[in-house]
């Protein structure tokens, strides 16, 4: 494990965004929100792009990558095995259909034609936060660790990270339940863990960030505190039996 360089990630990660998502904050106190003042996004994107922004800079700084267009190869390298396409859209399709099935289900269904609007929208709206948390911080945790174990110190680490957004006037977050929503990170952590460490794919995993977030935008649901367990612990079986018969098979080969 690189130890500097996930100190510096975290360092760096973590400063962007208590700067402007701090701002933000602050400026609500005064009467300032998103919604009234159109600028206040500026900030709420740096923050949002606190974690690709960090690994851009980490990654460079540490002779990790030459430059810009290498890392951008490295995050969108859409070539790979379509099983691995098959395997990642599968582990998407539980969340949609434990919606629909764990009470109080779903209440309303936008047009489905609207989850492929939202998801270019969403990779940067979410799916590049993993240019942090699954190129760099969970695989350099893993090498020391094991994926179970840095699944578990990533997920506390990556709600963290969120916890500003419930204190921003003005975005979705605002005045929701931050436990509630740690439970989800959870299960999302053991889910994109498993996506980094079978297919070696960044790319895969801002495409299923992104669609959990587009998905969001579909299924307008109550977020419970009994879904969010049920579903992150299924996650978090599927995703450890998932890469315990990878590496069974590798040691097999």
């Amino acid at each position: 494990m690189n130890k500097r360089l996930v100190f510096q990630y975290l360092l760096l990660t973590f400063s962007i965004v208590l700067f402007s998502w701090g701002l933000l904050v602050i400026l609500g106190h005064f009467g300032l929100s998103v919604n009234s003042h159109f600028w206040l996004y500026i900030p709420y994107i740096l923050g949002g792009l606190s974690p690709t922004i960090a690994s851009y800079i980490v990654l460079k700084k540490n002779n990790e990558i030459t430059g810009i267009k290498e890392w951008i190869k490295n995050l969108f390298r859409i070539k790979t095995s379509i099983k691995f396409y098959i395997f990642t859209i599968l582990l998407y399709s539980i969340i949609p259909i434990m919606f629909l099935l764990i009470p109080p289900g779903v209440e309303r269904i936008e047009p489905l034609y609207m989850f492929f609007a939202f998801l270019p929208v969403m990779v940067i709206g979410g799916g590049l936060e993993e240019a942090g948390w699954r190129y760099i911080l969970q695989p350099e945790l893993d090498k020391k660790f094991g994926f179970i174990l840095s699944s578990i110190i990533v997920a506390p680490i990556w709600a963290l990270w969120h916890l500003p957004l419930f204190f921003i006037q003005g975005v979705g977050q605002y005045g929701t339940n931050f436990g509630i929503f740690t439970i989800g990170v959870i299960g999302l952590t053991f889910v994109l863990g498993a996506i980094r460490k079978i297919t070696g794919s960044v790319f895969l995993c801002i495409l299923l960030h992104s669609m959990v977030n587009a998905g969001y935008g579909i299924f307008i649901i109550t977020q419970t505190l009994y879904r969010n367990i049920f579903m992150a612990i299924s996650l978090i079986i599927i995703s450890i039996i998932a890469v315990f018969f990878m590496e069974r098979r590798k040691v097999k080969l």
